[in-house]
C-alpha cells in the first residue's frame, strides 16, 4: 500500500472491500499487542538490516488468531524483502518445497502456516536448507541415482504453529528466534477494534470497544469479526454507529454470550456435565459426543475455556470446573464431584 493509500485508509476512505484488507497491520508500529514479542523482533529485525544480512529463523507459537501470519508479514515489510507463503498441508511432496526454495532471492521471507504438519521428508529437506542454504536433490533412480547439492539464496524461514508438541526437536533447534504469543488482554483488545472501527469508518465508543473485547476470546480475529458484525447490526437496525445496546441485541442474535462463549463452547462443557458426571472424559470422546472434529475442538475450544477457567486437562481426561457450572446455571450432582471419588470407592 502507497502513502495515497495510507491516508485514505487514516481517513477511512478506502472501498469496503480494500478497507476490510487493511485492517492487517503493515508495520511493528501499527501492530496493537504482543509487546515483548514486538520489542525482541524490533531489535533483530534492526540488527539484520543494519549488517545487510537475512534475519535468523524464526517460529512463532500460539493459539489461531492471535497474529503470527500478521507479524511474518510485517517482517518482511520491516526489512524492505519479498515475501513468500504457503501452509505445511499445501506441500504435499519434496518437489513442492524445491520449486518455492529455488525461486527466493536474498533474504527473502518464507513463511509456512501450521508447520507441525510437514512431511517427514519434506521436513528433512528442510533442514539442509536452514542451516546450509542448499537443497539435497536426489537425480536417477536405482543402482546410478546421485545426490547433488543446489545453493539457494540466504532467506529467512518463519514457521507457525498452534501446537509446538507436535514439531520435531531437530526441526526446532534449528529456528534461531522462538517467539510464544499470549492471549490479548481486554485493553489492548479494545484498542485494536478502535483501530480497526477507524479504518471502517464506522463510530464506536471507548465503552463499547471495551464491551465487545470482552467478548472477543482474547484474540483480535474474533475481535474484528464481531466488529464486523456489529457494523452490520448498527447499519441496518440503528443509526450506524456501534453502542453497548447493539452489541448487546446482536451478540443475542448471535448467540454468543457475555465471556464470548459461543454456542458449541456451551455444547462442549453441557456436553462433559450431562454425559460424562462433569468429567474425566477423553478428547476423540468429547469430540464425537459433540459433533465436532478434534481438531478443531484442540485448537479453537478448548484453548479459551482452559484459559476462562471452565476446562481442565487432567491425564485421565477433560474435566469442567465449579465456575463452567455457575456460568451455565447448573448444579453439580452427587457423585459429579472428583474430590469426592476416592471416597465413593471405599464406601461402596
Amino acid at each position: 500500500m502507497d502513502e495515497r493509500a495510507d491516508s485514505l485508509v487514516r481517513a477511512g476512505s478506502l472501498p469496503g472491500d480494500e478497507r476490510d484488507r487493511a485492517l492487517r497491520p503493515r508495520l511493528l508500529s501499527d501492530f496493537l499487542g504482543q509487546e515483548q514479542i514486538k520489542s525482541n523482533l524490533a531489535v533483530f529485525i534492526d540488527a539484520a538490516r543494519d549488517r545487510g544480512e537475512s534475519l535468523d529463523h524464526v517460529f512463532l507459537i500460539g493459539p489461531p488468531g492471535l497474529g503470527k501470519t500478521t507479524l511474518a508479514q510485517i517482517t518482511a515489510n520491516e526489512l524492505g524483502v519479498d515475501f513468500k507463503v504457503t501452509s505445511a498441508p499445501a506441500l504435499d511432496k519434496p518437489k513442492d518445497l524445491a520449486g518455492i526454495l529455488t525461486t527466493v532471492t536474498e533474504r527473502t521471507v518464507f513463511f509456512i502456516d501450521e508447520i507441525h504438519r510437514l512431511k517427514p521428508a519434506i521436513e528433512e529437506m528442510l533442514y539442509i536448507a536452514m542451516e546450509d542454504y542448499e537443497l539435497d536433490w536426489i537425480i536417477g533412480q536405482g543402482p546410478s541415482a546421485r545426490t547433488v547439492r543446489i545453493p539457494i539464496p540466504p532467506f529467512t524461514l518463519i514457521g507457525a504453529t498452534t501446537r509446538a508438541g507436535m514439531v520435531s526437536s531437530p526441526l526446532i533447534s534449528r529456528f534461531g528466534i522462538v517467539q510464544r504469543f499470549a492471549y490479548y488482554a481486554n485493553e489492548e483488545l479494545a484498542s485494536i477494534i478502535l483501530r480497526s472501527a477507524g479504518i471502517l469508518g464506522v463510530e464506536i465508543g471507548k465503552p463499547a470497544a471495551l464491551a465487545l473485547a470482552r467478548c472477543s476470546r482474547g484474540t483480535p480475529r474474533v475481535a474484528n469479526r464481531l466488529l464486523r458484525r456489529m457494523r452490520d447490526y448498527a447499519q441496518v437496525l440503528g443509526d450506524g454507529s456501534i453502542d453497548e445496546r447493539v452489541i448487546a441485541d446482536g451478540l443475542k442474535s448471535l448467540d454468543i454470550d457475555a465471556l464470548g462463549l459461543e454456542k458449541y463452547d456451551r455444547e462442549i462443557l453441557a456436553s462433559i456435565i450431562e454425559n460424562f458426571g462433569g468429567g474425566p472424559v477423553g478428547a476423540e470422546t468429547l469430540a464425537i459426543s459433540v459433533g465436532e472434529a478434534l481438531d478443531t475442538l484442540e485448537d479453537y475450544y478448548e484453548p479459551y475455556l482452559i484459559q476462562s477457567g471452565l476446562l481442565q486437562r487432567t491425564p485421565r481426561g477433560r474435566m469442567v470446573t465449579d465456575r463452567a457450572y455457575a456460568h451455565l446455571g447448573m448444579e453439580r450432582k452427587y457423585g459429579q464431584d472428583p474430590r469426592n471419588d476416592a471416597n465413593e470407592r471405599l464406601l461402596f
